[in-house]
């Protein structure tokens, strides 16, 4: 049996055909082409893709048990629809009934990317086989994706699993969504960044030195890499930004954790490279903060496995 999984993202448009092992046999992507261009277009560029791919893969589409499609926004599954994606000219757009005009496909499957990653994650991942499961992703934002017996739990309205906005600071940072201290303000390579230039201000400004000036330098940007790379060099300053960092991500799964208690809390993005650097104190946090502490069995953190994949293969699986 195999599953075509699509990865539709603001610049380019990844598909792959995954095999029941959830492997993936083939993968290929194409430009995305918002500027200028309707719905229809862009969805007509992914059943092409679609179709290159099964071709490719020597198929045809009777082989093909179902299209998923991972897309930004908020989705109705049920109707197969994105009712709104910001960077996308998707407006209560029909989505799977659009491609079935281009591919000769059973069935199409819609799910919000973070939620597909998440099913990704329970069924081919680091959570496999868990029938309850979070998973975090730490880029330019938090994005959230919940596993409630081995299904997404999305809201009434398809909106849920937003984690990234609940509030860890009163009144704190801005966030992009219009509210302040949302957790993605502090916890994001975004906030991280933004913390370690507001370091490097602070520095200049008392006259302490960093390494991070120099790394800063060489490397042309502040990135989520900096205060990580200059602390493991032993320097103070940085290690003051990714203790701040780390304790306000610690916070938020915290939180989550005491929420919805799942089995495992999959974490995943750019950041979790750091490995040991990241998950050893965020275990250590997770361990005070927590309710019950040692009393109860204890939610397991875990890195996600499935990397730039993630959203193929959660896709891939939106029918599993």
């Amino acid at each position: 049996m195999y599953y075509i999984g699509v990865d539709l993202g603001g610049t380019n448009i990844a598909a792959g055909i995954v095999d029941s092992e959830y492997k993936i046999i083939a993968k290929g992507s194409v430009p995305t082409n918002v500027a200028g261009r309707t719905a229809e277009e862009i969805i007509k560029d992914m059943g092409a893709l679609c179709a290159k791919l099964v071709a490719d893969a020597g198929l045809n589409f009777n082989d093909i048990e179902y299209v998923g499609i991972a897309s930004p926004g908020a989705i109705d599954p049920v109707k197969g629809v994105v009712v709104y994606a910001n960077n996308l000219p998707f407006r209560v757009f029909p989505i799977a009934d659009t491609l079935k005009k281009f591919i000769p496909v059973k069935k199409v499957l819609v799910e919000n990317d973070a939620n597909a990653a998440a099913k990704g994650e329970a069924v081919a991942g680091a959570a496999k086989g868990v029938a309850d499961a979070v998973m975090i992703t730490l880029g330019t934002g938090v994005g959230g994706g919940i596993i409630i017996d081995h299904k997404i739990y999305s809201g009434f309205n398809y909106a849920g699993a937003e984690l990234g906005h609940i509030v860890i600071e009163h009144n704190g940072r801005q966030c992009s969504c219009g509210r302040k201290g949302c957790w993605e303000a502090y916890s994001s390579a975004t906030g991280l960044i933004n913390m370690t230039k507001e370091k490097l201000a602070e520095c200049e400004a008392k006259g302490i030195k960093t390494l991070m000036t120099e790394y800063v330098e060489t490397e042309g940007k502040v990135s989520g890499k900096t205060a990580f790379a200059c602390m493991k060099k032993g320097d103070a300053p940085a290690k003051e930004v990714v203790d701040m960092y780390i304790s306000y991500l610690g916070c938020g799964l915290s939180n989550i954790i005491n929420i919805f208690q799942p089995e495992i809390l999959v974490i995943g993005g750019g950041i979790c490279n750091e490995k040991n650097y990241l998950t050893d104190p965020l275990k250590e946090i997770i361990k005070q903060e927590t309710y019950g502490n040692e009393a109860i069995k204890p939610t397991e953190l875990k890195i996600a496995e499935l990397g730039n994949d993630a959203g193929i293969i959660g896709a891939a699986v939106l029918g599993l």
